[in-house]
């Protein structure tokens, strides 16, 4: 409503200015010409002006705006009151004429002081569009923005609808300012109310408002109202375009603000409008990502219930997440539901299917899901065959692997850097250093971009194959060719070095990192502890550690587990139990590896019961024990000579997530061969040999050598056959153990044909296999002999040790011609 004030100057138009006398006229005139040829107003009587020539004196100024201005503050002062709102707006329209919106907002804001907040221009605003031909648009924008700047929504609302009535046009811009105030005041019935003619003054839908006001909602945090505000335009009857939902649902669900997402989704499902396949996989991807399963699931399940066919990117997102996180079942069933469902799967859907299996470590049902791919007759694209190489080369079938890359060629796809690096990776995993080399120089013959990862591989391999000079000068290569290392290359240099004894070039790498500007880890610092150690340089490995410390670095359950493990190997339990409390004090959870070596620790200070209050402890409070600290407990109750305790833990494996291993097999082999009780061995043995896994060459030297002890020659050498016939090839170590039976036995020929045959396969004799040689021909007064293999080990550099050395004074080998 109009205030009586307000309305009563209103209504007094410019009733004066056209019945004014002649004298007024030519006062109004003579200042009108002062004011616009910028006299001095002192020139002026001003005791004759009164409130009534303020506008005419304006019109006449119309042109000039500055003078306008001019005149209406020196009228103000002259007359010592506020002008009245007529003059006001006199004086607006010379400003908005002239598109001055800044000193018009200072008139406005004197003019609504002077009539109070429920002031109402409307009708005047109609009649000065008439009389003064201004422009309608600047107009209705200007008082729209004046309102809104004052918070008073309902004007604005108001000059709205007066605008749509008229025909005129609004600024979307400005139009979107006032609902936006609507939302900050929450007067959202006010958008409601007037939704036809805020998408008429836009000439927009009813969806872009929707947006607009569901957008604002969600950044000022006023879920609640945004969700009342969609109810109020259902119960109203107004179209919600599900696009628009599904616009807000997303924004949301990447907000992570779940609950309020899944608070939205319900409502949609309760009042509409109806969600589409697009809804839904929102929802469940949100879910997915945030680990929650079982929520994603039933959703899947709401989805069938709504007759809302799932589509490729619902089974993606489905198959994906279940499959990560462990439910293999039900991401398979989720896979066969989509194929009997005849959903159009892509080579991008069968890839990720893949990449998961292998990722996994179960290469077989990769290969079922390409081997489905090709049924359902959808080509393979480069990354399922480089995701599939990727898999064959983990698993060490590089022929294989092979294969695949030559089916890319054939195809006439170019293979990634991603193929080349998972083919090269293998290659130097399974030792094939120079068919990666190869494979690498043909890379880099085609031209593509190489990448870091594939120098990560390439000199991890040289380093594995102890040729860490060649994998340094790789480096210094890439670098010239603009390769940028990271920490994982100087990582694995430094390892390759302290792998070779030569602490002082780990060093060396170490300080060059600083030269690329990388920042050395935790892992970089583990490396050079790791190192320190095996030098037995146990004070400057633990300098280091507190030195990583104080530098901010926060040693991790690795670092610790290689000093416990150092220290213990060093016969130095005290300080390995030290720091295993300073780990824990830290808050630094040990692993199960930490675990194993100190129960290794134990049983080596034959401290049983301790071992075994420790193993306890395991399945009380954790980590789970794995197969290594099983074979550990009965590697120790073998040493100890317990071993039917060995036996009974080992009974304890079957049912098991983990079975027992070529390692926890052996040791209880070796374990009842030292006793003298070979039926024992002979049965686990079987046992091995029926249910797996294979018996390898250290299985069978140990029966071979407990049979040699039990003075049963011949079951010796027909276990040695029968390791030959399963295409095992015999070690040093395998050999030794046969010529040191035969010595024993006296067959010195049969002794010295074997260690020949040992020499014809290219195995190195080490320091035992040369001692019993000596040993045993000196025994037999076959001196020269034994001198000529001393000689030989002399050449082959090995040290003798002391009882080596022992024999050979004894005998005055030395002194044999």
């Amino acid at each position: 409503m109009i205030s009586y004030s307000a309305s009563k100057v209103l209504r007094s138009s410019s009733h004066y200015y056209h019945s004014s006398s002649s004298s007024d006229k030519t006062l109004i005139e003579r200042i009108s010409k002062a004011f616009f040829h910028d006299q001095n107003p002192k020139l002026l009587n001003p005791s004759e002006l009164r409130a009534h020539h303020v506008e005419p004196v304006l019109v006449r100024l119309h042109s000039q705006p500055q003078s306008a201005i001019r005149f209406f503050q020196w009228a103000e002062s002259i007359l010592e009151s506020p002008h009245c709102v007529q003059s006001c707006f006199a004086l607006l329209r010379v400003l908005l004429g002239h598109r001055m919106l800044g000193p018009a907002s200072q008139v406005f804001d004197k003019m609504l002081a002077r009539v109070g907040n429920d002031a109402d221009f409307f009708s005047k605003l109609h009649e000065d569009f008439q009389r003064f031909n201004l422009n309608h648009a600047i107009v209705w924008e200007f008082f729209i923005d004046s309102y809104h700047r004052k918070e008073m929504i309902a004007h604005c609302f108001k000059i709205l609808m007066c605008t749509c009535e008229l025909g005129s046009s609004v600024s979307p811009n400005v139009v979107c300012r006032v609902m936006n105030l609507a939302v900050d005041t929450m007067n959202f019935f006010m958008i409601v109310d007037n939704l036809e003619i805020l998408c008429k003054a836009m000439r927009v839908r009813h969806s872009f408002v929707y947006d607009f006001v569901m957008y604002c909602c969600e950044k000022k945090g006023m879920v609640k109202e945004g969700i009342n505000f969609h109810r109020a335009m259902a119960d109203r009857g107004f179209t919600i375009d599900i696009v628009s939902c599904n616009k807000i649902l997303k924004g949301l669900c990447q907000e992570n603000q779940m609950g309020v997402a899944s608070n939205y989704f319900d409502m949609i499902l309760m009042i509409g409008p109806k969600p589409n396949v697009v809804t839904f996989s929102t929802l469940i991807n949100a879910y997915c990502k945030g680990r929650k399963w079982d929520e994603a699931v039933k959703l899947y399940n709401v989805m069938i219930d709504r007759k809302v066919t799932p589509d490729l990117i619902v089974y993606s997102i489905l198959i994906d997440g279940l499959f990560k996180c462990g439910r293999l079942e039900e991401g398979q069933r989720f896979l066969s539901e989509a194929l009997e469902r005849n959903v159009k799967l892509d080579a991008v859907f069968f890839s990720t299917v893949m990449d998961i299996k292998v990722k996994s470590g179960d290469l077989g049902k990769a290969i079922d899901v390409y081997k489905r791919m090709l049924k359902e007759g959808i080509s393979p694209n480069i990354v399922s065959y480089s995701i599939l190489i990727e898999g064959l080369c983990q698993k060490c079938r590089i022929f294989e692997a092979c294969g695949i890359f030559a089916q890319i060629l054939k195809h006439g796809y170019e293979p990634s850097i991603l193929t080349y690096t998972s083919l090269i990776n293998g290659f130097c995993s399974s030792g094939n250093l120079r068919d990666g080399c190869c494979l690498y120089q043909d890379l880099i013959k085609k031209g593509p971009e190489t990448d870091v990862n594939l120098y990560n591989v390439l000199i991890h391999g040289l380093c594995k194959q102890r040729l860490v000079a060649d994998a340094l000068r790789l480096l210094f290569h890439a670098v010239s060719k603009g390769l940028t290392p990271n920490v994982f290359i100087f990582n694995t240099l430094m390892d390759g070095w302290c792998q070779l004894g030569r602490m002082s070039d780990a060093v060396m790498v170490y300080r060059l990192m600083a030269t690329y500007h990388i920042e050395p880890d935790v892992i970089t610092h583990t490396v050079l502890i790791k190192g320190m150690i095996v030098k037995g340089k146990l004070k400057a490995a633990l300098l280091l550690f507190f030195q990583m410390m104080k530098r901010g670095f926060l040693p991790d359950d690795m670092t610790y587990c290689v000093l416990i493990d150092g220290f213990c190997k060093q016969n130095n339990p005290t300080v390995a139990w030290q720091i295993f409390g300073l780990m824990q004090n830290n808050g630094v959870i040990p692993d199960i590896a930490i675990y194993n070596v100190l129960i290794n620790v134990l049983f080596k200070d034959s401290c049983v019961e301790a071992a075994e209050e420790l193993f306890g402890h395991l399945f009380e409070r954790g980590p789970t024990p794995d197969i290594v600290t099983y074979n550990t407990m009965i590697c120790g109750y073998c040493s100890l000579k317990r071993l039917d305790d060995a036996v009974r833990l080992f009974g304890r494996l079957t049912g098991r997530l983990f079975r027992p291993n070529g390692i926890t097999y052996t040791m209880l082999i070796n374990g009842f061969c030292k006793e003298g009780r070979l039926n024992d061995a002979m049965m686990i043995f079987s046992n091995m040999s029926d249910n797996g896994p294979e018996p390898n060459v250290v299985t069978y030297s140990c029966l071979i050598d407990g049979y040699f002890k039990s003075q049963n020659i011949k079951s010796a050498f027909e276990l040695h056959e029968e390791m030959l016939r399963k295409n095992l090839s015999p070690n040093i170590v395998s050999y030794s153990i046969l010529i040191d039976g035969l010595c024993k036995r006296g067959l010195m020929e049969e002794a010295l044909l074997t260690f020949n045959c040992a020499l014809e396969r290219h195995l190195l004799p080490d320091l035992i296999a040369y001692t019993i040689m000596i040993l045993n021909f000196c025994k037999v007064g076959r001196l020269a002999e034994a001198k000529m293999f001393y000689d030989r080990m002399l050449m082959d550099g090995i040290i003798p040790d002391e009882w080596l050395q022992r024999t050979i004074a004894e005998y005055q080998l030395e002194k044999v011609a």
